[in-house]
């Protein structure tokens, strides 16, 4: 193992924990109406994502002082846990079913959702596979397609549940993983175009996906259905204007928007802090993107480099989507805004991800 550094990444740590922080105020704002009309408690949602965030935190600091070889060494026996906790969750009696999708899995009073932590796992065994097997990567056959093989495998599983926007992230950062580490750029392209053609079949197979690309390119054409949840993010974002309505002060939580608290809160952040506040919060997930970058060029292998970027591609390709998704500019899917959306399983994955992102900072020379 390389030298290790006396301290982490302050500045990651600062930007992690300010997001975390805005997080938690504003799952407050955008769920107390809701909270109160259905649990009679105001703080019902923001106790819970508290507690979330607890483990989370012990986790984060836990996993910044385990070497990130570590999880090298255990990346296969990881993947594989994933992969039986993705089949358990489809057996009914086990897998817990929201909003049509089986996802989750029941533990006393809580869930976990697999597929969040099979991101993770992933991220773990495809940085020790390519780093591997980097001189095989220009090769299709040995190189690019064994690796593509079980992260579509793994995807195939999700899709079973189905849960498509947690399947693309992870696709997302699993391709981002594959060109940095050498990948022939023609490989990608025909892998694009087969790609396209999957995904339109994935979308035509289900009719709720259809009415979802309907309802982004004309949300107007059903107000009251498929394209209800855009056209009320859109009011909120509106009025916002500048300096927003005011914290607390948000019109569309009051049951216009379904679940503010979850895979649209930014529309309520957008709404109550304004173009600046939200600006803000962009900001600082441009400040974790350029650290994550940074700590990538400086680790001292290739193992860690690659460990680095598909933690900041996993960050960075879930906040596009789901800030595309609220202002319109794409298709709604049910992906959460990293460290501020309300949700468990999200939220540690997230933290636990930073944590190891700390860790390679120890050994990176930048």
């Amino acid at each position: 193992m390389p030298v290790k550094k006396s301290t982490p990444d302050f500045l990651l740590v600062i930007v992690t924990l300010s997001l975390l922080a805005v997080g938690l105020i504003m799952v407050y704002s955008a769920s107390a109406v809701w909270a109160s009309y259905k649990f009679d408690d105001s703080f019902f949602f923001v106790k819970r994502q508290l507690l979330f965030a607890g483990v989370g935190v012990f986790a984060m600091f836990f996993l910044m002082n385990i070497d990130y070889w570590t999880w090298r060494t255990w990346a296969k026996v990881l993947l594989i846990v994933c992969f039986v906790l993705l089949i358990l969750v489809l057996i009914p009696g086990i897998g817990v079913v929201r909003n049509g999708s089986r996802s989750w899995i029941g533990v006393g009073a809580f869930s976990i959702q697999p597929s969040e932590f099979m991101k993770l796992a992933m991220i773990a065994f495809l940085a020790k596979f390519l780093s591997e097997r980097q001189k095989m990567i220009t090769s299709f056959k040995r190189g690019l397609l064994p690796s593509l093989s079980i992260v579509f495998l793994a995807f195939a599983m999700i899709m079973l549940q189905p849960d498509l926007g947690t399947g693309t992230v992870m696709v997302g950062t699993c391709v981002v993983m594959i060109f940095i580490s050498g990948a022939r750029i023609s490989h990608f392209i025909m892998l694009g175009m087969v790609g396209l053609v999957g995904f339109a079949g994935l979308v035509l197979s289900a009719p709720y996906r259809i009415k979802r690309i309907t309802s982004f390119l004309d949300p107007w054409s059903d107000p009251l259905g498929s394209g209800f949840q855009i056209i009320q993010s859109l009011y909120a974002i509106g009025p916002g204007g500048l300096f927003g309505l005011g914290l607390g002060q948000s019109r569309q939580k009051f049951f216009y928007l379904p679940e503010p608290q979850t895979d649209f809160i930014f529309a309520i952040i957008s709404e109550e802090l304004g173009f600046i506040g939200a600006t803000f919060v962009l900001l600082l997930f441009a400040l974790l993107l350029w650290r994550g970058i940074r700590i990538s060029l400086g680790a001292p292998d290739l193992y860690g480099s690659l460990l680095a970027v598909g933690i900041i591609s996993m960050i960075a390709i879930q906040v596009m989507i789901n800030v595309g998704v609220v202002t319109g500019l794409m298709p709604v899917t049910g992906i959460t805004l990293p460290f501020l959306s309300y949700g468990g399983s999200s939220l540690t994955l997230m933290l636990m991800a930073v944590g190891v992102l700390l860790n390679i900072s120890r050994y990176a020379r930048y």
